[in-house]
């Protein structure tokens, strides 16, 4: 392989007489957040659309606790839920350690004091969701180590998951967003009663969820002023800094996926629906990964044209102006009147084929295959470096 590159050739395809151009993808899933078993599932699904005419792959998990481990191909492709049971990624799993060169990284297993089965890595793919993986964590690291890799950079990825600076961005860009407050963790330790004062200055039902959380883990929908208290309590189990979103009546919950572009401006799919069939119509964390759970999704969504075409727009906006790259799920509240409001930015979206950001694409026209490989070709284009 040429270091200097970001493909190498490894064959030749001979009915057509040219080389096939291979590129080697590092997978890191897992993480050390309440959304550990969700990237599975996630790394799972990716893994098994890999195009292997394109792409080679090396596993590595990080394990609850933070360890990065090698784990074998075969256990990723098997990564399911079974009887309920969501995977996760095995501890006691050999090491894998991430080494700098003077082009790039290699990626190795440590076996004792050895590095051994050591590979370069031309772009990685990191299906972490939540804190220390999708929050510009390891956006900082592959920036370190001079690594291509997929989706936002460290500014975006952070400010797209502390849910508090996203809605400060929307507002510095004149995007439409609903009423929030912070519960921060100093405020809390002082005067808990005065944070729910503040709180209730907002209309119910409220909505408490961790500040930079995800997969609806440690969400509230609290409709009693009396039970808020324990609603803060409960996210910060998750995260010692809480929003607290008004709750906006009678909106539905669209959704728009937008994929960044080669030679252009991102592009957004037709906006989905979710529907849930409860009654508190609160789209929970079994409602989002367990099966046969009360939900439908609605692709597209039966909205007038016009409204589609304001939720697809404001969706580009908000991409554009929070500098994400690569994809995002953005998610937006359709009110009553056809008004569009945001809630928020996913810039690591559930990506299991039958997750909503591929399924949005898929109605599209473009399969859960062709989907990842146009994200790692959107990665491996893109420069090292400042930029």
């Amino acid at each position: 392989m040429s270091r200097s590159g970001t493909v190498r050739v490894v064959d030749r395809d001979e009915t057509k007489g040219s080389p096939t151009v291979r590129s080697r993808v590092l997978l890191v899933f897992g993480g050390d957040s309440s959304e550990h078993e969700v990237s599975c599932l996630t790394a799972g699904g990716v893994l098994r659309a890999l195009d292997r005419d394109r792409f080679d792959v090396t596993c590595v998990g990080i394990a609850k606790g933070g360890r990065w481990v090698w784990v074998d191909e075969s256990v990723v492709r098997g990564y399911a839920i079974v009887d309920g049971r969501l995977p996760s990624v095995d501890d006691t799993l050999p090491d894998a350690v991430l080494v700098r060169t003077a082009s790039g990284a290699d990626v190795a297993r440590l076996e004792g004091d050895v590095l051994v089965d050591r590979t370069p890595v031309d772009v990685a793919f990191a299906l972490l969701h939540g804190p220390f993986g999708e929050d510009g964590t390891i956006q900082g690291l592959f920036e370190m180590m001079g690594v291509r890799y997929v989706g936002a950079g460290v500014l975006s990825s952070a400010a797209c998951q502390d849910k508090g600076a996203m809605k400060q961005q929307f507002a510095v860009h004149s995007l439409p967003s609903g009423p929030y407050v912070i519960v921060t963790d100093a405020d809390w330790r002082a005067d808990p009663e005065a944070c729910v004062a503040r709180v209730r200055t907002l209309a119910s039902p409220w909505f408490v969820k961790p500040a930079r959380g995800g997969s609806s883990k440690g969400i509230s929908r609290v409709t009693a002023a009396e039970d808020l208290a324990d609603a803060i309590t409960e996210a910060r189990t998750y995260d010692p800094q809480v929003i607290v979103e008004q709750g906006i009546v009678g909106a539905r919950e669209i959704e728009c996926a937008v994929l960044g572009s080669l030679d252009g401006p991102p592009v957004a799919s037709l906006p989905g629906e979710i529907d849930v069939h409860t009654e508190s119509r609160f789209y929970d964390f079994a409602t989002k990964y367990l099966p046969d759970q009360p939900v439908s999704l609605v692709i597209p969504a039966d909205l007038p044209p016009e409204v589609m075409d304001s939720v697809r727009d404001l969706a580009v906006r908000a991409f554009v102006a929070l500098g994400v790259e690569g994809l995002a799920r953005v998610d937006t509240f359709v009110l009553p009147d056809g008004s569009v409001v945001l809630n928020e930015i996913n810039t690591m979206p559930g990506f299991t084929a039958t997750s909503m950001y591929p399924k949005l694409w898929e109605a599209a026209g473009v399969d859960y295959t062709t989907l990842v490989t146009r994200l790692l070709d959107l990665a491996l284009a893109r420069p090292v470096g400042l930029r």
